[in-house]
């Protein structure tokens, strides 16, 4: 899939099947420095096999850290509280779940690293991250434009009890890294670490699921609403033994929106109502817009209406905060809806893999939607009768546009998707598993 340059979308007007998902990358890439930074073996099962977990796969290895090779999303992790390389230089590509978290690691534990990644990453925020690691002592220096990768890491003179205060409003995966970094911290100074949130912090579910993680690996975080968190100073990750790897939620979301526009049912497996994933919320979304959702052990079922035969969702107007990736399946979906949808608080979109505001109003806008956007809203009036178009869909290096506009096959226009391969970062099969689902 990778060497094509395009694909075309046969017209879809069914779906429906069952598919499992592949391991969520929040999860794994979180796990997988977890048990690098824990005592003693983890072996963990369901890892997700994409560019991004091969990105910490490699940075861990480079560090030093025993990982043996992936079989079939099993891999064994010796955990070793300590990297034993201090020097190295770090690419890390695209992958925001894999450089924020190491640089707080790397900064807390001190050595000679460099961090870099591709251009767009040098174009996604770190200031806020980097200014609360520089408060605990932690030493980073900007190589390039200041906020931004590339970073320098040297040895900081650490300072015992201080508190780091971060921003909550660009990225929660700042309060992550500085979360999932605290306990080796509390290693270093044997004293509790806090960490303050100033404003509001977006995305919370994401930090649940780092939360829930780390009581897995043995630390349980004290916190006090969103605004302030405290791990204590007798904090050490300890292996669970085995870990399993969710079925990546924010990925269920193009495969339940099948559901609701092919007639379905389309069942995902791998993830259900006990998910500590805050996306499956996306299905309450489905739901509102008219479909019918049904739930079980591990698995959800969607069965909605036939976009093809002209049936409608119900439009809406929501606010997507808490659940920003799957976000991004409604607004594909508003191409279907009876009526103009509204998608606020959607802000952290401008930071992610590209300007997610910008470009998915100029996608939507080529196959013949009326589209409207401020810096944390879009609005999304579906193509008047007749009014659809064929379109090119640029996919922005960004896998997610890639995997949402593979539901406007569902239109009456000719769909291309550009660079379809960028889908390698979550779901390199994502492709042929939604061929595998629709018919005509």
């Amino acid at each position: 899939m990778g060497a094509l340059p395009y694909l075309d979308l046969p017209r879809a007007r069914r779906a429906q099947g069952t598919m499992a998902l592949p391991g969520s990358k929040s999860i794994s890439n979180r796990v997988l420095l977890l048990a690098a930074l824990a005592q003693g073996r983890c072996d963990i099962t369901g890892l997700l096999d994409s560019d991004d977990t091969r990105v910490m796969l490699g940075a861990l290895r480079q560090l030093g850290v025993t990982v043996s090779e992936p079989q079939q999303g099993r891999v064994t992790v010796e955990g070793v509280r300590r990297f034993p390389v201090e020097s190295a230089d770090l690419f890390m590509g695209n992958a925001g779940t894999a450089i924020r978290p190491l640089t707080a690691a790397l900064a807390v534990m001190g050595g000679d690293y460099r961090l870099s990644g591709v251009p767009r990453m040098h174009e996604r925020p770190i200031g806020d991250l980097v200014d609360a690691l520089a408060a605990l002592g932690a030493e980073v220096e900007y190589l390039g434009q200041a906020g931004y990768p590339p970073l320098r890491i040297g040895r900081g003179a650490l300072k015992a009890g201080a508190v780091a205060r971060v921003q909550g409003s660009v990225s929660s995966q700042f309060l992550t890294a500085l979360l999932l970094a605290a306990p080796v911290l509390v290693g270093r100074t044997g004293q509790a670490v806090g960490i303050e949130v100033a404003g509001e912090l977006i995305s919370k579910p994401y930090i649940e699921i780092t939360l829930n993680l780390m009581a897995r690996f043995g630390v349980q975080v004290r916190r006090e609403g969103w605004s302030r968190f405290t791990v204590e100073a007798d904090a050490v990750y300890r292996s669970p033994g085995r870990i399993a790897v969710e079925g990546d939620a924010s990925t269920a979301s193009y495969f339940l929106a099948l559901g609701a526009i092919g007639g379905g049912p389309v069942r995902v497996t791998g993830v259900g109502a006990d998910s500590i994933q805050g996306d499956v919320a996306f299905a309450d979304t489905l739901a509102a817009m008219g479909a019918r959702v049904e739930y079980g052990p591990g698995w959800i079922e969607v069965t909605g209406v036939r976009v093809a035969e002209g049936g409608k969702l119900k439009a809406f107007d929501t606010d997507f905060n808490l659940i920003p990736d799957a976000a991004m399946t409604a607004a594909a979906l508003a191409l279907y809806a009876d009526g103009p949808c509204r998608l606020r608080n959607i802000g952290s979109w401008r930071v992610k893999e590209t300007d997610r505001i910008h470009a998915m109003q100029t996608e939507l806008e080529k196959l013949g939607a009326v589209v409207e956007s401020g810096p944390d809203w879009l609005r999304v009036t579906p193509p008047a009768e007749g009014g659809w178009r064929d379109a090119h869909i640029g996919t922005w290096d960004d896998h997610r546009m890639a995997m949402c506009f593979s539901l406007a096959a569902f239109g009456p226009a000719a769909v291309r998707i550009l660079d379809p391969g960028c889908v390698s970062k979550t779901f390199p099969g994502y492709f042929d598993v939604y061929a595998g689902l629709v018919s005509a």
